[in-house]
């Protein structure tokens, strides 16, 4: 290499340019280890709190008496998987279509440009609106009409899809349009209606983007609290029905964490850690989905 060009390079690394690339290197590492340590603390402190009351009888027994110690959280376990399945049977199918007809259908009118513009309002809007909505909607009108009792699994579903909506929306929409138009032009060459082009060949390439939006709106809706303190209230009792209060790990720890009872506390510290290892396996299933390409 002439003597030239290495005498250049050997000026630009000790340039003030070179110098500020390496302070800015430097100021970006400790902004990503300042945004790391909260996670790691609170991943730490739950883990710390709540791995020592892990047992058998925490996802097999109901709740003990205040003050007593024992028992498990198995009713809100299961009422916290009736309620998030419930939510996402009425939220992915409506959620799919919206985005399926923004992408597909609408040739981006003025409809469709109203329906992203309410989609990005839904999506910031705090969950105990979403709560309230559904008290208004499905709770307050029952309550003490005819001995009929208003709070119930259906209620806090309706709350919870509520919230998962603008994920699913968004998610497919963006997924959909990934998804090559040359594909599009393909399948209508040979004869395929614009329906059939949708679901034999659209919606499988965009799959997998799809699931990774559906289980970030699962893991959302998971750990939500106030839209099932309007909903779905709180029951010590196993799931009687899907028409019935019923008892949600969120819920649980909102009521146990502020008792003064340790036992009642513990249970509340055990009841996070499942809902943070619930998070965390749906982020990495979303991870899993995507490591597929979508076309």
């Amino acid at each position: 290499m002439d003597s030239n060009v290495v005498s250049s390079l050997k000026k630009k690394k000790g340039s003030p340019a070179s110098l500020f690339n390496i302070i800015m290197t430097g100021v970006a590492g400790a902004c990503m280890t300042i945004t790391i340590i909260p996670l790691f603390a609170v991943l730490s402190y739950v883990i710390f709190r709540g791995l020592g009351r892990l047992s058998p009888d925490l996802f097999t027994k109901l709740p003990p008496p205040p003050g007593l110690s024992g028992g498990g959280l198995a009713n809100a376990l299961i009422g916290t998987i009736i309620v998030v399945a419930l939510a996402t049977l009425i939220a992915v199918p409506i959620g799919v279509l919206a985005a399926v007809y923004l992408s597909e259908f609408s040739n981006n009118n003025q409809t469709a440009q109203w329906i992203r513009f309410a989609t990005n309002v839904l999506s910031g809007v705090p969950s105990i609106i979403a709560g309230i909505f559904a008290y208004g909607l499905l709770v307050a009108p029952l309550i003490g009409k005819s001995g009929i009792f208003g709070f119930s699994a259906v209620a806090g579903s309706l709350a919870l899809s509520v919230l998962m909506l603008p994920t699913i929306i968004r998610t497919t929409d963006e997924a959909l349009k990934i998804v090559p138009q040359e594909i599009r032009w393909a399948a209508l060459g040979i004869g395929a209606y614009n329906y059939q082009t949708v679901l034999k060949i659209v919606l499988p390439a965009a799959l997998p983007a799809i699931l990774t939006g559906v289980t970030l709106a699962v893991a959302r809706a998971a750990g939500e609290t106030a839209p099932l303190i309007f909903t779905a209230l709180f029951s010590n009792f196993w799931p009687r029905g899907i028409f019935e209060p019923i008892a949600t790990i969120s819920v649980l720890i909102y009521n146990y964490a502020t008792v003064p009872f340790v036992p009642q506390q513990e249970l509340a510290w055990a009841g996070a850690l499942i809902i943070v290892v619930l998070v965390l396996m749906t982020s990495i299933a979303a991870r899993l989905a995507t490591r597929r390409k979508v076309y």
